[in-house]
């Protein structure tokens, strides 16, 4: 009965009443599959993808039953020729890439681009959030060319800039960039790194109040959703928490919040080490560091497979993170109002 009631329908008609219908009965991912919401909100497309793990294949055909041509590393970046139909990666993703000689599962590539940016001379006194736009960016310890290397900086990842940085000798430009978690300065070259404008930090559908909005995550489905009253105004395939980590569930608020956050469980007894600087856009609500934040790491939406956080593109997670309160100013890297900001819920 679903299809022929959803079928075509256009987002903005897709109710919030409609909304907890389909989820209850299950068949909120198969009805915004039949809708074409996958695609109609998928990210723009990319040209290029960065391969997020050394050993990835290479298939002469979009299936995993093919013939394997070849094996990528790690931060290898290839030229996305198109994009095709083929063996289902996950429940929701058949999308397979044809690159230069074969093709390669999409789930395994972070698509990037390549954008140069011109250099930005006047930083505020409070610093300022930059953003990669390239595939891979080096480090640096100091400020020279041939200086040993810091940590590697990936596409879309968000930086807190605290100065520019001219060298005399070399008549070199860098980013000064500080790791709150490291407690430790590292130097970008500026071509790699945009300074976000302030106009891109302000707070979306500000005169809705805030008791109209809430943003809504279904497990089953890894769907989230965004609502304005009755209208729904967001969706996007997310990766919530895997087995052993699983995100939970009940009410919440978007009570703390920051644009750039070093990720990790380093110290803890854990098997599964992860160390992540630069995470983009985190939306947070809970108290254990739970939050809706984008992800450079893969690119397998659909698949529960987080430590607990709900991963979305990091397009859509700047979108949600703007969305959500509370704002933070564009001179703060971190704001926590306990008690305050958007209604989650999570089913």
């Amino acid at each position: 009965m679903w299809k022929s009631c959803y079928k075509n329908v256009d987002m903005t008609t897709l109710s919030r009443r409609d909304f907890l219908k389909l989820s209850a009965s299950g068949a909120l991912g198969l009805a915004f599959s039949e809708m074409g919401l996958d695609r109609a909100l998928a990210s723009p497309p990319a040209s290029q993808g960065r391969i997020t793990w050394s050993g990835i294949p290479l298939y002469d055909a979009p299936s995993f039953n093919a013939k394997k041509i070849d094996v990528f590393g790690i931060d290898v970046v290839v030229e996305l020729k198109a994009e095709v139909e083929g063996d289902e990666g996950n429940p929701y993703n058949k999308a397979w890439y044809q690159v230069e000689g074969g093709y390669t599962y999409s789930g395994w590539l972070q698509p990037v681009e390549t954008i140069f940016q011109k250099p930005v001379y006047n930083i505020t006194v409070e610093g300022q959030l930059g953003e990669i736009t390239v595939p891979v960016s080096e480090t640096r310890l100091i400020p020279y060319t041939y200086a040993k290397k810091g940590y590697r900086l990936y596409y879309g990842t968000t930086h807190w800039v605290k100065k520019v940085v001219v060298t005399a000798e070399e008549k070199s430009i860098w980013y000064e960039i500080f790791d709150n978690h490291l407690k430790k300065s590292f130097y970008v070259p500026y071509y790699n790194m945009r300074i976000v404008p302030t106009g891109e930090l302000s707070l979306l559908s500000p005169t809705v109040p805030e008791a109209d909005k809430l943003i809504r995550v279904d497990l089953p489905s890894q769907y989230v959703t965004a609502f304005e009253g009755e209208t729904m105004v967001f969706a996007s395939r997310c990766s919530s928490g895997g087995k052993g980590t699983r995100t939970p569930t009940g009410e919440f608020l978007t009570y703390h919040k920051g644009p750039s956050v070093h990720m990790t469980n380093q110290g803890d007894s854990v098997n599964n080490i992860y160390d992540l600087p630069g995470v983009p856009w985190c939306t947070f609500f809970t108290g254990y560091g739970n939050a809706f934040h984008g992800t450079y790491w893969h690119n397998d939406y659909g698949r529960p497979r987080s430590h607990g956080c709900v991963n979305l593109p990091s397009d859509k997670a700047k979108w949600l993170y703007r969305w959500s309160r509370p704002n933070v100013p564009s001179g703060e890297d971190y704001l926590h109002l306990p008690g305050e900001g958007t209604r989650v819920e999570i089913i």
